[in-house]
């Protein structure tokens, strides 16, 4: 297992692994009505800097054995606004909707999509890719973690509380009921505990 920074030739599997995360939320933020057109989008995004879909925010890549087998997206929740802006300004170039439903609160690092191939499920990737994001948040002095789990997926749910995240609230994500759970990290070595 190894995790290192998104490259310009993931667009592809990447793409898919996030299209697998937030399943029809990526024809809202798409504007498209195919997979395949929805995909299509998602990679243009990813080769986009500065939106939350560019490679730089997929800076947490797993890979086996030289294969992708999962990844994480994740920005700082202070940086959303900034982030979602591209992807509004393409809706409404196309004359879609353009309303994003803010998923993430101001001062934590967020975890927007994580997603295991399945042929690598089972094997620890997703927590591992958790873990890093986790120090990745402490390494850029951010005192929360934080992601939302639809209601109904127990499993993800299980995991989440597991590693430490808890619930703080619910909110509607695309029309669905998604619980937001959260989880305070540890000071940097060196630091006290105000973050």
């Amino acid at each position: 297992m190894k995790i290192r920074n998104a490259l310009p030739a993931d667009a592809d599997p990447v793409s898919r692994l996030v299209l697998s995360a937030i399943g029809d939320i990526a024809y809202k933020l798409t504007g498209e009505r195919t997979e395949d057109a929805a995909l299509d989008r998602l990679e243009e995004y990813y080769r986009t800097p500065g939106n939350r879909f560019s490679a730089e925010c997929h800076a947490l890549l797993t890979a086996d054995d030289g294969e992708i087998a999962g990844t994480i997206l994740c920005y700082s929740g202070a940086e959303a606004d900034k982030l979602y802006e591209p992807i509004s300004k393409w809706l409404r170039d196309i004359g879609a909707d353009a309303s994003q439903d803010r998923e993430t609160e101001e001062n934590e690092y967020y975890i927007d999509a994580l997603a295991v191939f399945p042929a690598y499920q089972g094997r620890g990737y997703a927590k591992a890719l958790i873990r890093h994001a986790e120090a990745e948040a402490i390494r850029r002095g951010l005192g929360k973690i934080g992601l939302n789990v639809d209601v109904e997926k127990e499993d993800a749910l299980a995991l989440y509380a597991k590693l430490g995240f808890e619930e703080d609230k619910r909110i509607q994500i695309n029309g669905h009921a998604f619980r937001h759970m959260s989880k305070t990290l540890p000071a940097p070595s060196g630091q006290g505990a105000d973050l």
